[in-house]
């Protein structure tokens, strides 16, 4: 996308530190330089971004207090303490470095902050400072409107239950394409999630508007609910990666090799599995998933984080003669290209935990996913690859060789595999589509423009 007029304005943009809101956040930064916008990313000092992928940004570093609880992050399976941390830590950095950026002598004048929506402290900090603040929603629209309907606080009971109770199959009357096994998964602290997500949905509607990172034909019905309940102008002009050749804001090294691995394959015949920057699983789960690859007649390339494993380093957990096993067949690394690994011909599906960045650049590729979320907006997202948009098969029942054997095989062999794969075909056409000029992401991004510019 090129720029055609010189804008002279700033915006300043601030992700929340995890891989998850990073990456769409730099991304977002880069559509809006095209457009000729000024960028300041301001970043707590943890997880900070790499600045010299970015010689076109300013970057601000701001303490966050962060390292003194950083050890627990990968140990956790709930995320709502570190967000709960951040919101405090970070509201006096914030307010500070954002004043001394308004301070600033010069021609470019900041326009807005773009937050982080899980950042919901950053509203009051702008209206003090009479600054627009627009929120980025890193997550769907389908999600956001799940965590307004689901019973948090009020029926903390539900979350509690197990495979024993006979409501754990049974759909959640307050959003009926969830299970009640579904809501157990979300979080392990539901008062303090209902405490996040009760003001983070309150100032997202205090907020000058939302960029969503989305398109529009993927979840319409959801943006015309959405709108109805916030009532401020939204923007999906996702998906944000499709604007640019690949380009990487991994906070892990990239292991390249694997594509030169992929190129011996032969086309739709590999299996993708990668569980994204924070899942971790146990050691029997993990040995599960191992022999169930194994069993399998078909390559695979699996991403097997260091630390994933509780309790191991990489890879010392895995079945006694696993690799001799599998022998050149099967292919196991520490992190991925992952949107050059979905576009490449060879990939017939991907296993995935469907964290919403992983779930779009599946769709972006036409793959078909098997769905095995673990926590927070992953068990949404995964009904909705499954039961909504059928692009998908959800492992029921978690890490079991035998069901992982089946699944696979019914993604990759069966009829039913091939419908999946016509389905996500046809959403792949609409997001190219999309990001083109008069395209539904591209409207919304002329329309974001114009709006900031207006401030």
């Amino acid at each position: 996308m090129e720029n055609h007029r010189s804008v002279s304005r700033r915006i300043i943009l601030f992700p929340l530190p995890f891989q998850g809101h990073i990456s769409p956040m730099l991304q977002l930064a880069n559509i809006l330089h095209t457009r000729g916008f000024k960028i300041t990313i301001m970043h707590t000092e943890y997880n900070s971004p790499n600045h010299t992928n970015y010689p076109h940004f300013t970057f601000k570093p701001i303490k966050d207090g962060f390292s003194e609880i950083a050890d627990k992050v990968h140990g956790t399976p709930d995320p709502t303490y570190f967000l709960k941390y951040l919101n405090k830590s970070c509201v006096d950095p914030f307010r500070e470095c954002l004043a001394k950026l308004l301070a600033e002598p010069g021609e470019e004048r900041v326009a807005c902050v773009i937050t982080d929506a899980g950042f919901y402290f950053a509203q009051t900090v702008a209206d003090e400072l009479k600054l627009p603040r627009i929120a980025l929603r890193t997550g769907s629209i389908g999600c956001t409107l799940a965590y307004d309907a689901l019973p948090f606080y009020s029926k903390e009971a539900c979350f509690k239950l197990t495979k024993q109770d006979s409501d754990y199959e049974a759909s959640v009357p307050e959003y009926p394409l969830l299970k009640f096994k579904d809501i157990v998964k979300i979080t392990t602290n539901p008062q303090g999630m209902e405490t996040i997500l009760t003001n983070m949905l309150n100032q997202m509607k205090a907020s000058s508007g939302i960029i969503w990172n989305t398109f529009k034909e993927l979840e319409e019905s959801a943006l015309e609910t959405i709108s109805q309940d916030l009532r401020v102008p939204s923007f999906t002009l996702g998906p944000f990666h499709k604007y640019f050749p690949a380009s990487s804001s991994s906070l892990i090294e990239q292991d390249r090799t694997i594509l030169s691995w992929l190129d011996k394959q032969l086309p739709n015949s590999v299996v993708y599995v990668s569980f994204g920057s924070a899942t971790c699983i146990t050691k029997s789960e993990f040995q599960e998933l191992a022999h169930g690859l194994a069993n399998i007649s078909l390559p695979f390339l699996w991403v097997v984080r260091p630390g994933m494993v509780v309790g191991a380093e990489w890879l010392e957990s895995l079945p006694e003669e696993f690799l001799e096993r599998v022998a050149d067949r099967g292919r196991i690394v520490k992190w991925s290209p992952q949107p050059e690994v979905l576009a490449h011909p060879a990939t017939g599906c991907f296993w995935t935990h469907n964290g919403w960045n992983s779930t779009l650049e599946s769709i972006c590729e036409g793959v078909p996913m098997i769905c095995s979320p673990c926590f927070v907006d992953q068990p949404i997202n995964a009904r909705y690859v499954s039961d909504v948009w059928k692009i998908g098969m959800l492992l029921e029942d978690g890490f079991k060789r035998l069901g992982i054997e089946k699944v696979i095989k019914q993604v990759m062999k069966d009829k039913e595999g091939e419908e999946m794969r016509d389905r996500i075909g046809y959403l792949k056409e609409k997001v190219n589509l999309s990001i083109v000029e008069g395209g539904s992401s591209c409207r919304s991004l002329n329309n974001l423009v114009s709006y900031i510019l207006s401030f």
